[in-house]
């Protein structure tokens, strides 16, 4: 019989592969949700020009894929630590721009999803 033995770099990488992908489901998910939606609904949603929107809509997706892709593929597995802290400075653009719409409390949920977006940016850097 042969077992299977999960290394302590093994473990330690479980909450890194589970914040990755919460946080790939969450961009993906506001990234796509930006893209599909006309320029002049996102518009008038925000104070922010739509065409602005649709930008951090696709760097959204493209973040979303890149904390996934590198690791499940082998292949420049740096990418996802330079993803996630794209990420990071989207959330703090978020933070910052929901606090300006006099939205102070809600800007906890972007603060949040920033900081384990910092914590995989970080872990993953290792």
């Amino acid at each position: 019989m042969t077992s299977i033995s999960v290394t302590r770099n093994d473990r330690s990488t479980i909450p890194l592969w589970i914040a990755q992908g919460v946080l790939a489901a969450i961009f993906l998910f506001a990234g796509g949700f930006k893209l599909v939606l006309p320029a002049a609904a996102l518009a008038a949603q925000s104070r922010l020009p739509g065409e602005f929107i649709k930008f951090i809509g696709v760097c959204e997706t493209l973040g979303a894929l890149g904390l996934i892709l590198p690791g499940l593929l082998h292949i420049h597995e740096r990418l996802t630590s330079i993803a996630a802290s794209g990420l990071v400075i989207i959330m703090v653009g978020a933070v910052v721009t929901t606090i300006l719409q006099g939205q102070g409390p809600a800007a906890v949920l972007p603060a949040v999803v920033g900081a384990v977006a910092m914590y995989v940016a970080r872990g993953r850097a290792r």
